[in-house]
């Protein structure tokens, strides 16, 4: 169980990088529309965000499936107690 609880406090810490990186790319959004930065350092920037949120995603999607696999184990080891 404390295995599963650290699990979610991580996938918790990276969800708000998410939202850190995805308000970073609105801001660039917003200086570039009140044209402080050219479209291509824009476009530079936010895909640097975008493949830190992609990879972030992938990191909670593993966290999942090992959450998953955790309380899998823990349910057969109920079910051996139960069948002694």
């Amino acid at each position: 169980m404390a295995l599963i609880k650290r699990l979610e406090k991580q996938i918790e810490k990276i969800e708000k990088r998410i939202q850190k990186n995805e308000e970073k790319i609105r801001e660039l959004k917003s200086k570039y529309d009140a044209k402080k930065i050219s479209r291509a350092e824009f476009n530079i920037k936010k895909q640097k965000y975008e493949a830190m949120i992609h990879g972030l995603n992938a990191r909670i999607r593993i966290l999942k499936g090992g959450i998953a696999r955790e309380k899998r184990k823990e349910e057969e080891k109920k079910e051996k107690e139960e069948e002694k």
